[in-house]
């Protein structure tokens, strides 16, 4: 067996077997420059590695907002961002570091990481778990900027398996749900038109969190009467008591479920809404990474796995096998985000009752084609390795 196919046979034989870390966290023991411009020439990227077999490049990337994205706390018509490629054996890997405000990451902060990391110190872009200790023995946080690292490596890798990452896996693309389209909040006549622009999307999903919460629902209602939503309140309901009143409200009006209703400190009320709520209540800004998964057993239905938070694929891969064994609900979700990162996170969308896959369709200068949208539902290609996407 040459050395390739080891790799690979190692690397296969390996994901049908339950890692480490995630042992460890059901036994409650996880613990937690140069700017680029203009054109895209190697010329205005990072480089780091290039004395070694992976060679990792890197650079800021401004995505444009087709609409202002309003949410219960904030409103941008942007979101920073930074690209990532890393190149083994004449393959490129691509990922993607996504840093809306409320992350607390910033395009400094990201490079700054990433011009730290040297993947020169593995012998092959196969280790991922042991890049993933050695990026968290790096420094905390910065969990968007080693998400970017582990997309590029989980593409990379695919690609040399010659394998999409949901097939490795062993899951059926067929179980992928269909994925909600947001809807921001805004005035009447911008959420007609985003209604609008949303009809081949089979279920909204409807941010909420300030005085004019009914009204935003009465106007869909009066466009699309019968289409299911989905509630997203950003932790905008400060009242336990009117948080329950509005989930009884919105179960009469066809909705799935709701989102982070309440602060993400308080488990108590979030537990105390979850026994009493018609909808499931499921978990958002509550949960980040593996270790966050059991401690919210019993205060939220499930849990939202967004690769920004949870430092990539690896990372959220074992949080919903984990959610799934302690019979939680698993919604996939994602930041305003090129086609990189949705469809790397689409990878995993048999794994999930909910999606919303949407953050590419928010923006527009997506710099990839990829996972693709067909009647509603997110839709995987198993003839394309990887992460499932092509550099436009």
């Amino acid at each position: 067996m040459n050395r390739r196919s080891f790799i690979r046979a190692g690397v296969l034989g390996g994901v049908a077997v339950m890692s480490s870390p995630l042992i460890n966290a059901i036994q409650g023991g996880v613990t937690n420059g140069e700017k680029r411009s203009g054109d895209e020439s190697s010329a205005d990227k990072i480089v780091v590695g290039r004395a070694s077999r992976m060679v990792m490049r890197f650079f800021p990337y401004e995505l444009q907002l087709r609409h202002a994205f309003n949410l219960a706390k904030y409103s941008r018509t942007t979101t920073p961002d930074v690209q990532v490629e890393i190149d083994y054996e004449g393959v490129t890997g691509f990922g993607e570091a996504s840093m809306p405000p409320y992350l607390g990451e910033s395009v400094e902060s990201v490079m700054r990481f990433l011009s730290q990391v040297d993947l020169g110190r593995f012998s092959d872009p196969f280790q991922i778990e042991e890049i993933h200790k050695y990026m968290d023995g790096i420094a905390p946080g910065n969990n968007a900027a080693k998400a970017a690292v582990d997309i590029a490596l989980h593409d990379l890798t695919g690609k040399l398996m010659g394998q999409p990452w949901h097939k490795i896996w062993g899951l059926d693309a067929s179980l992928a749900p269909a994925t909600s389209f947001t809807i921001g909040i805004d005035t009447p006549e911008v959420v007609r038109q985003k209604v609008a622009e949303a009809a081949p999307y089979k279920v909204l999903k409807v941010k909420m969190g300030l005085d004019n919460d009914k009204e935003l629902v009465e106007t869909i209602r009066g466009c699309r009467p019968d289409v299911p939503i989905c509630v997203d309140a950003n932790q905008g309901w400060n009242d336990r008591e009117r948080a329950l009143e509005m989930c009884h409200w919105l179960a009469e009006r066809g909705c799935l479920f709701v989102e982070q209703p309440m602060a993400k400190e308080n488990l108590d009320d979030a537990a105390w809404l979850t026994e009493r709520s018609p909808l499931p209540i499921i978990a958002d800004e509550a949960v980040k990474r593996l270790a966050d998964v059991l401690p919210l057993k019993g205060a939220y239905d499930g849990i939202n796995i967004k690769l920004m938070k949870s430092c990539g694929m690896h990372e959220a891969y074992q949080m919903a096998v984990l959610a799934r064994a302690l019979g939680m609900k698993v919604m996939l979700g994602c930041m305003t985000e090129t086609s990189c990162a949705v469809s790397a996170a689409a990878q995993l969308a048999p794994l999930a009752e909910y999606a919303d896959l949407d953050g590419n369709l928010l923006i527009a200068n997506d710099r990839f084609d990829g996972m693709k949208i067909v009647n509603g539902k997110v839709t995987l290609d198993p003839t394309k390795p990887g992460i499932g996407v092509d550099l436009i």
